[in-house]
C-alpha cells in the first residue's frame, strides 16, 4: 500500500494502553451536562438513547478497524491519499484537521465556561485560555508516548466518580424512570444524535493505529474502553434521571456538577469546585490527542517543524477563542460541531470502508490478471 508509515519501536506503545486512550478521549466536558440535552429529546427513556449511541459507537469503531486492517501500517490521512489521490485526499485531510481543531476549541471553551460559572466568575477568559494552552503545549511537546501516559494517569482521576455518586442515590426516586418506552422512536433517535458531542473521541484510533505494537490485540482494548465509558455515562444518567424531576432536569445546564454540589464531607465543603479543578487533568488528554491528530495531518500535507505547528495552532485557537465568548455562541458551536461530529465519526467511516473495499477488490483483480498474463 502507498503512503505507509514506518514507525520505530521506540515510538510505539503497547495495545492495552488503548483502553486508557479511548476512555480518556471520551470522558471530557460533555459529561458535565449531557443529561439536559438528552432528556429534552428522549425524556425518561434517555437511557435507551444513551445505550443505542454506544451500540452505534461499537459498530462505527469496528468499521474503522476493518478499514485500518486493510493497510499494514497507515493512518486515516494516508488512507485518504491512497484511495482518493494527492489532491482530493489532501482536501479530505484538511477537513479532518479542521475537525480536530474545532473539537479542541469546543472542549476548551466549554471547560473555561464551567470555570467562569462555578469557580471564578470574574476571571478573564483570555487568562484561562492562555494558561490551559501553555499546559497543553507542554504536554504535547513530549510526543505521543507522553500523551498516552497522561491518558493512563488521568484514568485514575475518573475512578472516583462512581463511588461518590452513591450520595445522591439516597434522594433518588425510581418512579421517575417510568413509564419505560413511552417516548416515540423519533425522540429516541434524536437523543442518540444529541450524544454525538459527548461520546466522540474514539475516532482517534484512525490516527494512532500505526503506533500500536500488538495489532492483533488492539481491538479488544478499544471495545473495553467503550464499555467502561458506557458504564460511567449510564451510571451518571440513571442517577440524574432518578434524582431530578423532569422539569428540574430540563432546566439544569450542568446536572453532573449539581449532583456533586449536594455532597457534604467533613473535610470538603464544596466538592464540585474540587471536581472542576481536577477536571483539567481529565480533559488534558482530549486536548493533547486532538492537537496531535491535527499535527499528524499537517505533516502529511507539508513537512513542518513541531515548533512552527505549535505556534500557528495555538495562535488560531487563541484568536477564535476571542470571538467565541458568550453562552449563546458556545451553544451554537456545540450544536454545529455535534452534527458535524456525527457525520465524521458515525457516518463517514462506512463510506470510507466502502471505497477501501472496492479499491482492494480492483487491485486484487489487476494482480490476478497480471499473473495470468
Amino acid at each position: 500500500m502507498k503512503n505507509t508509515l514506518y514507525v520505530g519501536n521506540t515510538q510505539k506503545f503497547n495495545a492495552f494502553l488503548l483502553f486508557y486512550v479511548v476512555t480518556a478521549s471520551q470522558i471530557g466536558v460533555g459529561i458535565h451536562g449531557f443529561q439536559r440535552v438528552l432528556y429534552s429529546e428522549a425524556k425518561q427513556d434517555a437511557w435507551i438513547s444513551l445505550v443505542l449511541s454506544f451500540v452505534l459507537a461499537h459498530i462505527a469503531v469496528m468499521v474503522m478497524m476493518k478499514t485500518l486492517d486493510m493497510y499494514e501500517s497507515n493512518d486515516l490521512y494516508g488512507i485518504h491519499l491512497d484511495i482518493f489521490g494527492k489532491y482530493f485526499g489532501n482536501f479530505l485531510n484538511f477537513i479532518y484537521i479542521v475537525y480536530c481543531m474545532a473539537a479542541f476549541l469546543a472542549i476548551l471553551k466549554n471547560y473555561i465556561e464551567v470555570i467562569n460559572t462555578w469557580v471564578f466568575p470574574y476571571l478573564d477568559t483570555i487568562f484561562l485560555c492562555i494558561t490551559i494552552l501553555i499546559i497543553v503545549v507542554y504536554a504535547f511537546s513530549g510526543g505521543l508516548r507522553v500523551i498516552v501516559g497522561i491518558c493512563f494517569f488521568s484514568f485514575f482521576f475518573i475512578l472516583w466518580i462512581p463511588p461518590i455518586l452513591i450520595f445522591p442515590l439516597h434522594y433518588s426516586d425510581l418512579n421517575f424512570l417510568l413509564p419505560v418506552l413511552d417516548t416515540e422512536l423519533k425522540g429516541i433517535a434524536k437523543g442518540v444524535l444529541s450524544m454525538s458531542f459527548t461520546i466522540i473521541g474514539f475516532e482517534i484510533i484512525n490516527i494512532i493505529y500505526p503506533f500500536v505494537k500488538e495489532k492483533d490485540k488492539y481491538k479488544r482494548y478499544v471495545h473495553f474502553g467503550l464499555l467502561f465509558t458506557l458504564f460511567l455515562y449510564l451510571s451518571i444518567l440513571l442517577i440524574s434521571l432518578t434524582f431530578f424531576s423532569g422539569e428540574q432536569l430540563s432546566k439544569t445546564i450542568w446536572a453532573t456538577l449539581t449532583l456533586f454540589s449536594i455532597i457534604r464531607l467533613p473535610f470538603i465543603e464544596r466538592v464540585e469546585i474540587i471536581t472542576i479543578c481536577i477536571w483539567l487533568i481529565i480533559i488534558l488528554p482530549n486536548l493533547c490527542l486532538y492537537m496531535w491528530s491535527a499535527y499528524r495531518g499537517v505533516l502529511r500535507m507539508k513537512f513542518i517543524s513541531t515548533k512552527k505547528f505549535t505556534f500557528f495552532f495555538v495562535l488560531i485557537i487563541f484568536v477564535v477563542n476571542l470571538y467565541v465568548n458568550k453562552r449563546a455562541t458556545i451553544n451554537m458551536l456545540n450544536d454545529y460541531f455535534g452534527k458535524v461530529a456525527f457525520i465524521v465519526v458515525f457516518v463517514y467511516p462506512f463510506i470510507l470502508f466502502l471505497f477501501a473495499f472496492i479499491k482492494k477488490k480492483i487491485k486484487k483483480s489487476q494482480v490476478s490478471k497480471n499473473e495470468e498474463n
